[in-house]
């Protein structure tokens, strides 16, 4: 069984989506990628409220890791990067090069670009931590000005 919540951030209103195994999604409202079937609206589920709990953490600058137990779907080299990921430090960022040397996958940087964009938990697995070689911020579901403001929150705190 799927569950989710809604949750407003300073960004925005966010949804959040679990099983009993752990969170499974995390969106903005304009993201382009959202899952087809929400589950049932439970905001009391204990994932979701956790989840909320340490977004507003987050957010506000007290917290800089999550500890919600995770369970996105993907292709073993989609959970490799989103692994991956979760290894970026808080206000740090990472070229989609560097990522894939990171991996061991030098010249899958396309393949590496992709995942990162299928990240069905975001900021969570903080996919807006990657950035262009040159250090533009390129594509982010949730929106490039999300992406630096979320980019701009780490390096405040």
């Amino acid at each position: 069984m799927t569950f989710y919540a809604v949750v407003d951030s300073p960004l925005g209103r966010v949804t959040v989506q679990a099983t009993e195994q752990g969170l499974t999604g995390l969106w903005f409202e304009e993201h382009t990628t959202q899952p087809e079937e929400l589950g049932e609206l439970q905001a009391d589920h204990p994932i979701l409220l956790l989840t909320k709990q340490q977004l507003s953490e987050y957010f506000s600058g007290i917290r800089k890791t999550f500890d919600i137990p995770l369970a996105a779907k993907g292709t073993p080299f989609q959970m490799q990067v989103w692994q991956a990921l979760c290894d970026i430090p808080y206000g740090h960022s990472m070229s989609y090069q560097e990522l894939a040397d990171y991996i061991g996958n030098p010249k899958a940087v396309r393949a590496v670009g992709s995942a990162n964009g299928k990240n069905p938990i975001s900021v969570i697995v903080p996919c807006h931590r990657v950035i262009g070689k040159s250090g533009q911020l390129t594509g982010y579901a949730g929106g490039v000005a999300r992406k630096k403001a979320l980019l701009n929150l780490e390096k405040r705190v």
